[in-house]
């Protein structure tokens, strides 16, 4: 019996398997990008733009080259680097705002700002049925597994769950909004009580703003504003990236088929989880944690030179030869997200007495952009997950929680963008082309050679 399944698992890997000819010969896109390694263009989007190079007409060779620029993201055409500052300069929380924009592609004044406040908060507060979701049904030490279980069990919640009338559709999307600070945090620590710990669920106070009571939640205390500022400028930069990035999209093709917001929603959840996506800066932290244990002079750049080659050579880390936490798909020059991160970790690790680490992390990322640069003879630079693992370690935010923040965050962009693709319509169906013409023909059972099937 076990000779079949290693045989299937064999044939599996030899036909599907694609020769790097084929895929040229095809002009196969592979990943959903041009030769170039941009995007190709699958839709229209009012809600996130992302700059990170230009296009050039090279006049000698008659071809498009791709022109590294300055990193800048851009939220309903608002710079979201100059939306952080305005919001530091005021001294006030501007992830609620944020999610406003997201959803109406307007910012809102006073009045409206207060209400959806109140409203956001007025809808937090989870039912007896939803905290009964996670604390008898949904039971998994992955806490995105759990996340994701519970937003699909939550539709049992919903007098009307599957229904795509945009009012519906939109109340359920602020609904999870709203609710998401609530699950993550009252889910971890239900875990932590089935662990052997003393179990702590605490409802969200109306008066705090969502990163506030995010952390009162998870830790049992009102945070420090200026911790919970921080917090807040992390959920403002994780909420969009573009219709492009792997969760947003697949919300959109989920969305397409007519499928229901928890559907779609827990779809995001699932892309969110891979290690490519949102699981970066946990990598990012178990790579930073093999380097300290191995280094004997932090201060050492030829060890953290020759630790960093190790990694990308497959020897050091995961072995699967990535450095975590550099590189984008867009971004060239740099990341606007990673510079606000860096300048706040800067500040932060002095306050936690964490400086002597920070430096640390300054020097991989220097020695690293270096390294990978000549290696690949591309224009690198660190990407939003370098610092954010940090960030949040210095908060006491469990490394296991990392995601499902991420997810917290992202799920106003991606509740943006079912909104948009409902009203846009169109069910999302790319084409395949396959790998052969040839038609192949049928051979009796009693006449198959094994030998040559297996060839």
């Amino acid at each position: 019996m076990e000779n079949i399944v290693e045989k299937i698992e064999n044939l599996i890997v030899i036909h599907d398997r694609l020769s790097p000819e084929l895929i040229k010969e095809k002009n196969i896109k592979l990943g959903l990008r041009n030769a170039d390694g941009t995007g190709i263009v699958a839709g229209i989007t009012t809600k996130g733009r992302v700059v990170g190079y230009n296009k050039k007409l090279n006049k000698e060779t008659n071809k498009t080259e791709i022109v590294p620029t300055e990193g800048k993201l851009f939220y309903c055409n608002y710079d979201v680097k100059k939306l952080v500052e305005e919001y530091e300069i005021e001294n006030r929380f501007g992830f609620e705002e944020i999610v406003y924009l997201l959803l109406t592609g307007e910012l809102p004044n006073d009045e409206d700002l207060e209400n959806f406040h109140d409203n956001i908060s007025a809808r937090s507060t989870l039912s007896i049925l939803e905290r009964r979701i996670f604390m008898s049904e949904v039971q998994n030490e992955n806490q995105m597994y759990g996340l994701h279980s519970v937003v699909s069990h939550l539709s049992r919640c919903d007098v009307n769950p599957d229904s795509n009338n945009i009012k519906d559709v939109f109340r359920q999307c602020l609904n999870l909004i709203a609710k998401f600070p609530a699950i993550i945090a009252n889910n971890y620590n239900v875990q932590v009580y089935r662990n052997g710990g003393d179990l702590k669920m605490l409802s969200p106070l109306p008066e705090l703003s969502i990163s506030e009571n995010f952390l009162y939640m998870l830790k049992g205390e009102k945070p420090d504003k200026y911790e919970a500022q921080i917090f807040d400028i992390s959920l403002m930069l994780h909420a969009e990236h573009g219709g492009g990035n792997n969760s947003t999209f697949t919300v959109r093709s989920v969305t397409s088929s007519g499928a229901n917001t928890y559907m779609a929603i827990a779809a995001g959840i699932a892309s969110l989880s891979g290690d490519l996506h949102g699981g970066a800066n946990e990598s990012v932290m178990f790579m930073m944690d093999e380097l300290k244990e191995e280094l004997g002079d932090w201060n050492n750049d030829s060890e953290i030179e020759n630790f960093l080659y190790d990694v990308l050579d497959g020897k050091k880390g995961d072995g699967a030869g990535k450095l975590y936490g550099f590189g984008h798909a867009v971004y060239t020059k740099s990341d606007p997200r990673a510079i606000i991160f860096k300048r706040h970790a800067r500040k932060y690790a002095k306050i936690k007495g964490r400086y002597k680490e920070f430096k640390l992390y300054t020097r991989v990322e220097e020695i690293a952009v270096r390294i990978m640069s000549e290696k690949k003879n591309i224009v690198i630079s660190a990407n939003v997950d370098f610092y954010s693992g940090f960030v949040y370690s210095m908060m006491g935010i469990p490394r296991e929680l990392f995601t499902p923040v991420f997810a917290m965050a992202r799920v106003s962009g991606w509740a943006a963008h079912r909104l948009e693709q409902i009203i846009q319509g169109k069910i999302m169906r790319p084409a395949y082309i396959a790998s052969s013409d040839e038609e192949r023909d049928y051979i009796p059972l009693y006449d198959r050679d094994n030998s040559e099937n297996n060839s």
